[in-house]
């Protein structure tokens, strides 16, 4: 029979460093071999999106303005169709609410995209398709320039049914969309 170690402070101490070592180390091998594929999913992600909210393009433009993503996409003789802007809030019922918005030449949404969240499901998460053309609270054609905001806060926009907070992070990601959308058209 194998002799039990006594336990004392430093082999108590001993054992909890070597198992820290390995968690470390385990944690370390996994996050090295998943970055790449997590970064590359989450640019197709991105790239999906920004087709999604523009009209159809030929080439874009990426410039990073206030740390959101403006992307410019041009047709094949080069003029403008559309802007696209990955903005954010952290003011959602769950945390961030992540949102590529897409917007005309005009400055009006042509349509938006929900790149994350961690809203409740069943009421905040319908966020993805209740501001969308066919939804009840539709956003599409709306110009943000005097800001989108929630009936219940004197605007114009339909609040998700039991999920007001959300709807509001909704309409502050749409506002620091199109203030960027701004910046971007004065470059």
């Amino acid at each position: 029979m194998a002799k039990k170690a006594k336990s004392t402070l430093i082999n108590m101490l001993l054992s909890l460093t070597l198992i820290a070592l390995v968690a470390a180390a385990a944690l370390a091998f996994v996050n090295k071999i998943t970055k790449d594929p997590i970064a590359l999913a989450q640019q197709k992600k991105k790239e999906a999106a920004i087709k999604a909210v523009l009209p159809p393009f030929e080439t874009i433009k990426e410039v990073i303005i206030d740390n959101d993503t403006l992307t410019t996409a041009f047709d094949a003789e080069g003029r403008v169709v559309g802007m696209a802007v990955g903005a954010a809030s952290e003011k959602g019922f769950g945390g961030r609410l992540g949102l590529m918005v897409g917007f005309d030449t005009t400055g009006a949404i042509s349509g938006y995209q929900v790149l994350e969240t961690a809203e409740t499901p069943g009421l905040g998460a319908k966020a993805g398709t209740w501001f969308q053309k066919d939804g009840k609270g539709c956003i599409i054609g709306k110009n943000a320039a005097d800001g989108l905001k929630v009936k219940k806060d004197g605007g114009d926009v339909d609040a998700i049914s039991g999920s007001t907070i959300t709807s509001r992070a909704f309409c502050e990601a749409i506002n620091n969309a199109y203030n960027t959308f701004q910046k971007g058209g004065n470059q």
